[in-house]
């Protein structure tokens, strides 16, 4: 069984090179003993919609990533973005994501996080959580803007909310974070649930 440092507990390892996913981690005092990527297809299956996407490509990488670390708690994640039947690529050139701002202005969209946790028994448990985003309707020098600002690069659907892209944002409904790229209350809760629980100290001023 791998275990961390101090041999009590098994590893935690994020399936994951997202720096995104690594600082909500951060955020809430959840520290990776080791980060891990899976290289992996991610083309959507014929049709496939978006959660069952998520949550396949979620639980793929943590299979991966657990195959070299048995006995671990392996944590994968994934986020979709969708409009209507449609899922966004991830913008890897200006095009596609100048194409995504063009179809989410003015429109309602899904996001879709898929996390999967494997353990140390082998078991698996995996979530779905799904975020509604409204954007604003953009006209071109918007969308010339953000693109210009190269924050869309490796994005879901073209933008990255935690961004200027915020200033797009209508409206949203449902978890913050999982629209960044990891949803943390889902996250702390399958952990907790599976016995990894990591003590949170809190400095107290004098």
């Amino acid at each position: 069984m791998a275990l961390s440092s101090s041999g009590a507990t098994p590893i935690f390892v994020l399936a994951s090179a997202s720096p995104r996913r690594r600082e909500l981690l951060a955020q809430i005092a959840l520290s990776p003993d080791l980060i891990e990527a899976a290289d992996l297809d991610e083309t959507p299956l014929a049709r496939e919609s978006a959660e069952p996407h998520a949550l396949r490509l979620a639980e793929q990488k943590a299979r991966i990533v657990g195959a070299r670390h048995p006995g671990a708690f392996i944590l994968g994640a994934d986020t979709v973005v969708a409009c209507g039947r449609r899922i966004l690529p991830k913008a890897l050139d200006r095009e596609t994501a100048r194409q995504c701002l063009s179809l989410l202005s003015g429109r309602r969209h899904r996001v879709c996080g898929g996390i999967a946790l494997l353990c140390p028994d082998g078991g698996l448990r995996r979530r779905a959580v799904l975020s509604i985003v409204t954007f604003k309707r953009l006209d071109k020098f918007e969308i010339e803007d953000y693109l210009a600002a190269e924050e869309w690069h490796g994005k879901a659907g073209g933008y990255g909310i935690q961004g200027l892209a915020a200033r797009f944002v209508r409206f949203l409904s449902g978890s913050y974070s999982n629209v960044v790229g990891l949803p943390l209350y889902e996250t702390v809760q399958l952990l907790a649930g599976q016995g990894y629980a990591p003590a949170v100290r809190v400095r107290i001023p004098p």
